[in-house]
C-alpha cells in the first residue's frame, strides 16, 4: 500500500515544514493501523487442521481475495473454492477462483458470485472442511435475494438506507432478512461439513452477525426488528417485501438450530488491534497516545463536534491529557445525505471537527477508512490542519457551505489534503487520530 496526499504545490511558509512533519506522523499512524490488519500478518496464525476429506474455501469482502492468496501460500494440502471481492480488489490465486462485484450497491455479478459460492458447498460430507474468509464489504458482495424477492428490491432498499444514515447494525439487520445466504444460511448450506470462519472485523463491538451480515454464523435478530428499522428510517418498502417480512418467511438461522454444522470462528483482525498498533507508532515518535474507543458511532458531523470539544479541553486546559498527545478512535459513523456532495463519513467528520475548532492552533487530525474507500470514493479520507479553513476561504470555499452540502471530499480535495491509498486489502473500519501539539 502506498499512502499519499494529493497535495498541489504550495508557497513556503514558516509553519509548512512543521505541518509536513505532523502530516507524515499522522499518515504513519494510519499506515501502522492498516499494516496490523494485513492478511499476510494475521491469517496464518489461525489456520485450522486439514480435514480427512476436501477443503473448500469460500468468502466475501474487500479483503477476501488477499486472504485467499495468503491461505493458498500457507495451506499444506489440496484446496478449492470461490471468493468474491470488490472491483479492483482482486489478488492472483491458482486454486481459488477470485470473482469481483460491485460495492456498496450490489450488482448482477455479485448475485452470480453468491450463487456460485452456494453451489460449491453442496454435497459435502462430515469429513470435509469449509474455510470461510469474511471481511467488511461482504454484505453488498453477496446479494442473493430471499425467495420471493428480487435483486432490484435489495438495491433500492439498500440505497435508501445508505442515504438515510442507518447504522451498520441497522443496515445489516435488514440485509440479513432480505437474503437467502446471510444470517447463517450459508453455514446451513455447508452442513454436515465443519466450518472454520476467519473474519476481519469492520463493525463496532466486533458483532459476528454484522460482519458481512453473518453468512456463516447464527443470527438472533428477527424480521420484526428489520421491519422496525425500515419504519424508523421511513424506507419505501415494496408491498411484496413488506408481506414477506411480516410473515417471517425470510427469518434467519437462529443460535442452536439443528441446521447448523460445527462452526469455529476466529477474529483474525479487529479495529482495536489496529488502534493499538497506531498507538505504538505514536509512542515511538515520542507522543503519548490514548484510545478513546474502537466502536464510536453516530452522525459524522455530531461526532466531529464532540471530538472537537475534547481536543479543545486538552489544548486549553491539559485535561484529561497533557500535550503533546494523540487521541485515537475507531468505529463507523454515518452520514445522512441532504446535499449534493459525495458524502464520505471520514471527510464529513473532519470538516465538522475543523469548523467546531475554528482554526485552533496546534490541533491536527486524520480520518480515513482502512479499506481505502471513504463512502463511494476511491479516497481513504483526509488530513485536517489548523489553517485548513483559512486556506479554503482564500480559494473561495466556505467550510460550512461544504458541510451543509455533504461535500467533504470536494473541500479536502481542493486543498490537496485528501489521503489516497488504493486498495489496502483489509478493512477494520474507520481510523481517526487527533494530534494536539504543545502550545
Amino acid at each position: 500500500m502506498q499512502t499519499s496526499l494529493n497535495r498541489p504545490a504550495q508557497a513556503d511558509s514558516p509553519c509548512r515544514s512543521d505541518h509536513d512533519a505532523i502530516r507524515d506522523m499522522l499518515v504513519g499512524m494510519f499506515d501502522a493501523a492498516v499494516a496490523a490488519a494485513q492478511p499476510a500478518l494475521v491469517l496464518p496464525l489461525s489456520l485450522p487442521q486439514p480435514p480427512k476429506g476436501r477443503t473448500v474455501v469460500i468468502g466475501a469482502g474487500k479483503a477476501s481475495a488477499a486472504m485467499a492468496q495468503v491461505l493458498e501460500a500457507h495451506w499444506p494440502g489440496p484446496l478449492e473454492g470461490v471468493v468474491v471481492t470488490r472491483y479492483g480488489h482482486g489478488a492472483p490465486c491458482s486454486r481459488i477462483d477470485i470473482l469481483e462485484a460491485a460495492h456498496p450497491v450490489p450488482d448482477d455479478q455479485g448475485l452470480r458470485a453468491a450463487q456460485r459460492i452456494l453451489a460449491c458447498v453442496q454435497g459435502l460430507t462430515a469429513d470435509d472442511l469449509v474455510i470461510c474468509l469474511i471481511s467488511g464489504g461482504g454484505s453488498a458482495l453477496l446479494p442473493l435475494p430471499a425467495e420471493g424477492m428480487r435483486l432490484e428490491d435489495k438495491q433500492v432498499i439498500g440505497e435508501q438506507l445508505l442515504l438515510a444514515g442507518a447504522t451498520i447494525s441497522e443496515f445489516n439487520c435488514v440485509r440479513r432478512h432480505l437474503s437467502a445466504i446471510k444470517g447463517g444460511h450459508l453455514a446451513a448450506a455447508c452442513a454436515p461439513a465443519r466450518v472454520c470462519n476467519l473474519l476481519i472485523s469492520d463493525v463496532p463491538a466486533d458483532q459476528l452477525n454484522d460482519i458481512a451480515s453473518g453468512p456463516t454464523v447464527a443470527d438472533p435478530s428477527t424480521s420484526a426488528q428489520a421491519l422496525e428499522v425500515l419504519r424508523r428510517h421511513r424506507i419505501d418498502v415494496p408491498a411484496h417485501v413488506q408481506r414477506l417480512l411480516e410473515a417471517g418467511v425470510t427469518e434467519t438461522i437462529k443460535p442452536g438450530a439443528a441446521a447448523l454444522p460445527p462452526i469455529q470462528t476466529h477474529l483474525i483482525a479487529t479495529p482495536q488491534q489496529s488502534l493499538e498498533a497506531a498507538a505504538t507508532y505514536a509512542r515511538s515518535m515520542g507522543v503519548a497516545a490514548y484510545i478513546l474507543g474502537d466502536s464510536v458511532e453516530g452522525e459524522s458531523r455530531e461526532v466531529g463536534r464532540v471530538m472537537a470539544g475534547i481536543a479543545r479541553q486538552v489544548r486549553l486546559h491539559g485535561q484529561p491529557f497533557s500535550t503533546p498527545c494523540v487521541l485515537l478512535s475507531g468505529g463507523e459513523t454515518t452520514v445522512t445525505v441532504h446535499g449534493q456532495g459525495r458524502g464520505g463519513r471520514n471527510v464529513e467528520f473532519l470538516l465538522s471537527l475543523g469548523i467546531a475548532l475554528g482554526g485552533m492552533a496546534d490541533v491536527y487530525a486524520i480520518a480515513c477508512d482502512t479499506d481505502g474507500i471513504d463512502g463511494r470514493e476511491e479516497i481513504a479520507g483526509a488530513v485536517l490542519f489548523p489553517d485548513s479553513l483559512s486556506r479554503a476561504q482564500r480559494v473561495g470555499i466556505q467550510p460550512q457551505v461544504a458541510l451543509d452540502d455533504n461535500d467533504g471530499h470536494g473541500f479536502f480535495g481542493s486543498l490537496g489534503d485528501a489521503v489516497i491509498t488504493g486498495p489496502t486489502h483489509t478493512n477494520v473500519n474507520d481510523f481517526r487520530a487527533i494530534y494536539i501539539a504543545s502550545a
